[in-house]
């Protein structure tokens, strides 16, 4: 008989802890892509560091939980500090990035074979449980599509922003004008672009391939009422970084890449500012 009533006090506790996490950290950006392989992960690491390169306080939320790939991508080893009697997570931290993620917690290789609720509900633990502590940004990087993660994030997690990945070619877009849009439902303030993939620089000559074309994400974005933050070029040594754990804005700060990050770390700063 007393079921319904403790579970709501469960919920009515969560929220509270997840209002209190909220309530410390200033601005919160979630990071997607209207579909998979255009590097949306790379984006939000490589943005995560450019901001803390601007001696910002950040947090990386890996919420892609059936491909948790950040901890991959940063080299990152080890397990959260998890305390017991306080039933609290304590992220990772990672060249003065803290980082979340559910890939330390599963075997390596192992499918993450879970229905929606699942996925959502470890989300929801990520924002309830976790000791973010005072964070000038916390992003995140959320699975592609605009499934259930996309909407459990957005509407525990009140983001100020959101940024979607998209490459220039059309059938990148078309899957971004929908990102964009559920975005917009979701009644996020700032709806940021950013076009990844943007030429390739040849390692030889410096010059730039448009393999994919340019400007792609630019024009779409001023067409649907978004904010273009800035575009990434192709680098070997972005995925070079990414395979070895070694993200290219702190490898290399004088590249093309490493730069772009940058515009588009000042240009979100800038945003949530205003």
């Amino acid at each position: 008989m007393n079921q319904p009533k403790d579970r709501t006090q469960q919920m009515e506790e969560q929220n509270r802890r997840i209002q209190q996490t909220l309530d410390r950290i200033k601005n919160r950006i979630v990071v997607f892509s209207g579909k998979g392989g255009v590097g949306k992960t790379t984006v939000a690491v490589n943005l995560a560091y450019a901001l803390v390169a601007k001696k910002k306080k950040v947090g990386l939320l890996d919420a892609d939980i059936t491909g948790p790939n950040v901890p991959k991508m940063i080299g990152l080893e080890g397990f959260p500090g998890v305390d017991g009697d306080s039933r609290t997570i304590a992220p990772q931290v990672k060249h003065e990035l803290n980082v979340i993620s559910i890939a330390p917690l599963i075997p390596a290789d192992a499918p993450v074979i879970w229905r929606g609720p699942l996925r959502s509900g470890a989300i929801t633990q990520f924002l309830s449980d976790v000791i973010w502590g005072d964070l000038d940004f916390l992003l995140a990087d959320l699975p592609p599509g605009t499934g259930d993660e996309v909407l459990t994030t957005a509407q525990r997690m009140l983001p100020q922003m959101a940024i979607v990945v998209t490459t220039p070619q059309e059938i990148s877009l078309t899957d971004c004008r929908r990102a964009v849009n559920m975005a917009k439902k979701l009644n996020i303030a700032k709806i940021g672009v950013v076009e990844n993939m943007s030429g390739l620089v040849c390692p030889h000559c410096s010059r730039e391939i448009e393999i994919f074309g340019t400007g792609g994400g630019e024009k779409m974005a001023d067409e649907m009422g978004a904010i273009f933050l800035g575009r990434i070029p192709m680098e070997i040594e972005t995925r070079e970084g990414g395979d070895t754990g070694s993200p290219i804005v702190l490898a290399n700060e004088s590249s093309k890449t490493a730069q772009a990050f940058t515009t588009i770390a000042e240009n979100v700063i800038t945003l949530l500012s205003s």
